[in-house]
Parts: structure tokens; sequence; C-alpha cells
């Protein structure tokens, strides 16, 4: 039996946020699609012959042990699988905190990955999204581990036919922005009539065209930031920009990579915002 696993957990973007109309239980429903990019965290999941989970990142903003959602993923696979020796979980984060990249919710999805192998729980994709909304809406997407419409409070998923691949520039202000914040203060006055979201995208042009954030209305008039960087990536060449989910972080969108890398170095001259080019998986 493997003792140890070493897994990238992938970021996401939105490039599409709808919220539909708030439910009775608090949250929202919403339609999302959802991406992955290859800015990723490294999870080191161990197991010991000491009982108990211990989580270790070492972030500033990211609690270790209990407080931490990947340590909650480890103790529902350790009572599913009745094993009696403890795991040690190390998380190296390279995606902001709190910045609507979904770096926990990945983070705690790959626990669930990682430890259903190492445990050899034998738990299918589905059970595992089960477990994995439990935790948080996001996670079952990064169980999914596929480009998807995203619906309900983020767990129904359905995989988009056909996605170009593109480079993204992200560009992070460096402002915590929490998400339960930011869904508090949405005004929703009637449900939403959503626009057809088409099934397959022929290129990076077209996929521009439906870019679109409705908590973009909260978070930027509180961080006015957030719209001058939008307008700073399409001067410097992106197809269209957005904020990613409840912010604050922007992404570019490019369809190609010397454009994108070009970019990232014209916002990284005069200001100490995070910034990474990334491609799409």
């Amino acid at each position: 039996m493997l003792k140890s696993i070493v897994l990238q957990a992938p970021a996401k973007v939105n490039y599409l946020l709808d919220v539909v109309a708030r439910r009775p239980d608090g949250y929202h429903e919403l339609r999302m699609i959802m991406q992955r990019i290859n800015l990723c965290d490294r999870v080191t999941i161990q197991l010991s012959d000491t009982p108990g989970i211990r989580v270790n990142c070492g972030c500033q903003g990211v609690p270790d042990g209990e407080g931490n959602i990947a340590w909650k993923a480890a103790r529902r696979l350790l009572d599913l699988s009745g094993y009696t020796g403890g795991v040690e979980i190390e998380i190296q984060k390279n995606i902001p905190v709190a910045a609507g990249l979904g770096g926990g919710s990945s983070d705690c999805a790959t626990v669930l990955l990682g430890l259903n192998e190492l445990l050899g729980c034998g738990l299918s994709q589905d059970r595992l999204m089960e477990i994995g909304v439990s935790l948080g809406a996001d996670v079952p997407f990064f169980v999914f581990q596929q480009t998807a419409v995203a619906e309900g409070i983020g767990e129904k998923l359905t995989p988009l036919a056909a996605i170009p691949s593109a480079w993204l520039v992200l560009v992070n202000p460096n402002v915590p922005v929490s998400t339960a914040w930011v869904y508090k203060n949405l005004q929703l006055t009637q449900r939403k009539c959503l626009a057809t979201i088409p099934n397959s995208f022929e290129d990076a042009t077209e996929l521009s065209a439906i870019l679109s954030n409705d908590l973009e209305e909260v978070t930027i008039p509180a961080f006015p930031v957030i719209s001058e960087i939008k307008k700073q990536l399409v001067a410097a060449g992106a197809l269209c920009s957005l904020m990613s989910g409840s912010g604050p972080t922007v992404f570019g969108l490019f369809d190609d990579e010397v454009t994108a890398r070009k970019a990232g170095e014209l916002l990284g001259q005069d200001n100490s915002w995070f910034i990474a080019v990334v491609e799409t998986i």
C-alpha cells in the first residue's frame, strides 16, 4: 500500500457566474462556467501509524489543523475507511488566499482524491463529489476535473463538449475579499432570466463574448482597483477581462502566449500586485 502521495491542486477561474436566485437555506442558485488553470498548490499526503490528522500550511490567512478544509476532508475519508492510523498533510500555497480562485476548495478536493487512493476506499467520483459539497460548494468541481457548467450551488456539473485552450493573465491587488460578504451584499430583486450557454466554442474570441460575473456589482464598488485592472488588461491586448468568483482576482483572456506574457510584464512594472501568466487545463 502506498504510504504517501504528492499532488497538484489547480486553481480555477469563472468564465461565467450568473446568480439566479436566493435559496431559503441562505445559499444562492448559480449558473457558472468553471475552468481549471495551471496555477497550483502542492499537496503532500502521508499516512502515519500515529492516530490523528495534522495539516501544515504555514500561510497567513490559512489555518492549520481542524480549521483547514483539507483537515475536514481527511476526517471524512478516515472515518469511511476505518484506517486506525493518522494522516499528515503539507500544503505549499501558490494560489492566493481569499482571491476568487478556489484554492482552499481545490486543496480539499485533492485530499479527497489522494486519500481515496492511499486508503484504498474505492469511492466513486460521484460519491466523492457528494462528500465534497458538504465541505464547500466549489469542491465537487475540483473532484470532477473537467471544464464544466456548474448549477445549483455549484454541485450540478455538466462537462462542456468543446472549449478552446487559452492563456490568462491573473492579477490580484492583494486585498482579501470574503465570499460570504459579497453574497450577503448582493441585491437580488427577482429571478434572473438566463441566456442559453453554447455547448462548444470555436476559439478564444468566441469564448470571450460570454464572459460575465454578477458578483462584480458588489465587489467593484468596494474595490475600484478591480475596474482599473480590467481596463489595463484590455489595453494590454486581452480579448476580454473579468473578475473571477467573488474576487478580487481579475483575469485577462488571451489567445496566444506571447501577448499574454508581454501583458503580464507590463502590468507588473509599477505595482506590487500578484501577477501570474497561466494556461487553462
